[in-house]
């Protein structure tokens, strides 16, 4: 087991069973909830807000807007009535953030789904903000595993779901040049394009070399079929599972292998076009060090769905699970 840097957490309560340490009342009375309108949303959801407002009558509600989270959060905890939890309406980068301040701060974390795919409200069990708020009401918390990301000697960014270098970022880093074609046609170009042009990295693991066209490094075990690591399986395991995608098959099978639905990939595995198990390596470990060459690619990376640049073309990861690192309210 890797060394922790920080105390050990407080015993978690019983799963399912209201947390007497939380401060916060279910009418929202020591909740600062942070609204992110710039997330992903879907066409069918209707505005949550009417409903949050109508459940959370005493809460604190800031709109991003051109603010960040970091200084909505740290004005409000400098004020004379700080927050007791922290909340977010967002989609996973905005969730991975307001977690990240949560932790550095000791408070929980309220998520409601406002994003896009939503991973790790889903792992929660919030499918719906009714849920997230449902919980939050019930008052049911729960200490969940996490991992802590640095590149190079930079400072920890708190991990939720995962983490990854190659072919998904410069998947992403395609997509943010088309968005003015909106998310799901920009994605599409953006798939088309890396069918042609996707780049091999090379990544540096304990004086071993290997070419890659992507690698995943995702909080708990899970599917150990899946390359694609973006919804981690439940919240528990203090485990980071890796995923190695060598480079010896086609940019095809290359892109293919991102899919992210477990119908899609059962499809593309029956019409042959996912990677032979031979090309796969997984890891499961509870801290991991690599160093990253990306030769031709973009130097970039991706957390949590978030694209950051690289600071150069050759940069080292170092990523750590940390048990019970982040309180958050939960269904399952």
């Amino acid at each position: 087991m890797a060394a922790s840097e920080e105390p050990p957490p407080e015993p978690a309560p019983e799963r399912g069973a209201p947390d007497p340490g939380i401060s916060a009342s279910p009418t929202g009375r020591g909740l600062l909830l942070l609204h992110n309108p710039r997330s992903g949303t879907s066409v069918v959801r209707a505005d949550p807000m009417p409903e949050i407002r109508r459940r959370l009558p005493d809460a604190a509600i800031a709109e991003l807007g051109d603010r960040s989270i970091d200084e909505v959060v740290t004005a409000a905890l400098g004020g004379d009535d700080p927050p007791a939890v922290l909340g977010i309406l967002g989609g996973d980068g905005s969730v991975s953030r307001v977690a990240h301040l949560a932790r550095g701060h000791g408070l929980p974390l309220l998520v409601l789904p406002g994003g896009t795919f939503n991973h790790f409200a889903r792992a929660a069990g919030l499918e719906t903000v009714t849920d997230a708020l449902d919980a939050f009401a019930a008052g049911t918390s729960r200490a969940v595993a996490v991992a802590e990301l640095r590149i190079d000697d930079g400072e920890p960014i708190t991990v939720l779901n995962a983490a990854s270098v190659g072919a998904y970022p410069e998947l992403l880093a395609q997509r943010e040049k088309r968005t003015s074609l909106g998310k799901w046609w920009g994605g599409a170009v953006a798939a088309w394009r890396e069918l042609h042009d996707a780049h091999r990295i090379t990544v540096v693991r304990g004086g071993r070399r290997a070419v890659a066209w992507s690698v995943f490094v995702g909080v708990g075990v899970d599917d150990p079929r899946r390359i694609a690591r973006m919804q981690r399986a439940g919240l528990d395991d203090p485990t980071l599972d890796a995923r190695l995608h060598h480079a010896r098959g086609t940019r095809l099978r290359a892109v293919t292998s991102l899919a992210f639905g477990r119908r899609t990939i059962a499809v593309l595995r029956a019409l042959r076009l996912m990677p032979p198990a031979s090309d796969l390596e997984r890891i499961l470990v509870d801290d991991i060090d690599l160093t990253v060459r990306t030769g031709e690619a973009p130097a970039v990376y991706v957390h949590d769905g978030e694209l950051e640049e690289a600071p150069a073309d050759e940069f080292r990861i170092r990523m750590r699970a940390v048990p019970q690192g982040l309180r958050v309210f939960a269904r399952r």
